[in-house]
């Protein structure tokens, strides 16, 4: 099934949803990942593996991080090939200084936004996704 093209149904569709949990970037050298870890997102580097965990997976296999996030999936099936959804919710964040970073899945893109502040970007997010359904239906 092709995901949502649409950048208004997309925004109006969002559909943030705040996962349980603390999530963190580590990264490690080479491409191998560490026993005992369950990343929910893996990037390879030339500088080595960045895995996207849960903080408490990170502290239990003793792995360095700096940024403790929220992560928030858009339950919207968006196309890999849309154009817009990022660069809109990433402006309102960022209005709202919230830094965001974005990992797209095929299905979804998941948010992962400072944990203190992510049930202010949902709300944030919910309010952008309410005011483009009042602009989508007018």
């Amino acid at each position: 099934m092709s995901g949502e093209n649409d950048l208004r149904v997309l925004l109006s569709g969002m559909r943030p949803e705040l996962n349980e949990g603390r999530y963190v970037f580590c990264t490690v050298p080479g491409a191998t990942v560490p026993a005992g870890t369950a990343p929910v997102a893996t990037v390879l580097e030339r500088e080595g593996l960045t895995l996207v965990l849960r903080q408490e997976d990170a502290d239990a296999a003793g792995l360095a991080y700096d940024y403790t996030a929220g992560w928030i999936t858009l339950r919207i099936h968006s196309a890999l090939d849309a154009v817009g959804l990022t660069a809109a919710f990433a402006t309102e964040l960022g209005a709202h200084g919230l830094s965001c970073n974005v990992i797209a899945g095929y299905h979804h893109d998941h948010l992962f936004v400072d944990a203190d502040r992510a049930a202010e970007a949902v709300a944030v997010l919910e309010d952008l996704a309410a005011r483009s359904a009042r602009d989508r239906d007018a």
